[in-house]
């Protein structure tokens, strides 16, 4: 039952974008697959988790700085019920039962043994002949099901193209789920009224979302950067050549005269923005590929480096 504020550790006046800031940060930090050898991380995962679960809910957030759930998002047992037989304004201290909700008839609250407190608890909820609780009459409100935790791996290209997921659900149901701009690991995706059966209707399911590595793409930021092999006539020469982005493949001109390291920017062929418009691009640093072994071009390097006056390193001061 801890505070959410303190298990994300922002202030109650934190907006949105601040408590979905420190979720994220604690989420890389704290994920399971990054603590294999500490399993009391995967508890601080599942708790701030809960915690961002409860805040990013606007409805769920306002109902907790009420006070009126507690940390978990249960609704918490009324005012001089919550404390033991010695608490401060419980008309039950010192007796033998004890508050016991969802335990009567039909899953309506009540009391267990030690004498008759069911006129009492009528009293105080069902209104007293008018009285008590501004007159309504009824057990206290049913509670929805629980929500139910997903984890999604996503592939880089998906994630960079925010292609839709088919999404198999523990209720049997197989839905199409469509990927927010600026995802990355640790972004969550609540789905209403997919989660466990209720009185009051079915909690959500809440999907996790992981973006899984890929063998030669890397994300900075929005954009996507990639290590281009280029032959050695085709650096010399310039051309076009093919490169693969995360949309499929494209021909792209490399500058004849191009080196190691010359880097070429392709527009929009990045990860969608997640804030503004747009996406970021793609990154394509050449990598000049020398073959081994090759007699002539060694033949040919030989001819050529008889110009020993030009320095590549003069730059550098040796």
């Amino acid at each position: 039952m801890a505070d959410p504020y303190q298990t994300l550790g922002v202030a109650r006046t934190a907006d949105e974008a601040a408590i979905k800031k420190a979720y994220r940060k604690l989420a890389k930090e704290l994920h399971p697959d990054r603590n294999t050898d500490n399993p009391k991380a995967a508890d601080r995962f599942s708790a701030v988790t809960n915690a961002y679960d409860l805040l990013s809910d606007k409805d769920k957030r306002a109902r907790f700085d009420r006070g009126e759930i507690d940390g978990d998002g249960n609704p918490k047992a009324p005012f001089g019920y919550g404390g033991g037989p010695q608490s401060a304004g419980n008309p039950f201290a010192g007796r033998s039962g004890g508050f016991r909700p969802g335990g009567g008839p039909g899953g309506a609250a009540g009391f267990d043994q030690g004498g008759d407190f069911s006129s009492i608890f009528d009293d105080l909820f069902n209104g007293g002949g008018g009285g008590g609780f501004g007159g309504r009459r009824g057990a206290p409100p049913q509670q929805k099901g629980s929500d139910v935790a997903y984890r999604l791996a996503v592939s880089f290209e998906d994630a960079a193209a925010l292609r839709p997921q088919r999404v198999s659900l523990g209720n049997g149901k197989t839905i199409e789920l469509k990927l927010p701009a600026g995802v990355e690991t640790g972004t969550q995706r609540r789905l209403g009224g997919q989660g466990e059966p209720g009185p009051a209707g079915p909690g959500d399911a809440i999907v996790t979302i992981e973006v899984q590595p890929h063998r030669f793409f890397t994300r900075e930021g929005d954009d996507v950067r990639l290590d281009l092999p280029v032959r050695l006539d085709e650096a010399v020469l310039g051309g076009k050549v093919k490169v693969p982005t995360v949309d499929g493949v494209v021909m792209v001109t490399v500058p004849s005269g191009s080196t190691s390291g010359r880097v070429l920017r392709l527009g929009g062929k990045g990860f969608h923005r997640a804030i503004g418009s747009g996406r970021g691009d793609q990154l394509v640093t050449l990598l000049v590929d020398l073959p081994a072994d090759d007699a002539e071009l060694q033949s040919f390097v030989e001819g050529w480096a008889s110009d020993t006056t030009r320095n590549p390193r003069a730059g550098l001061g040796v």
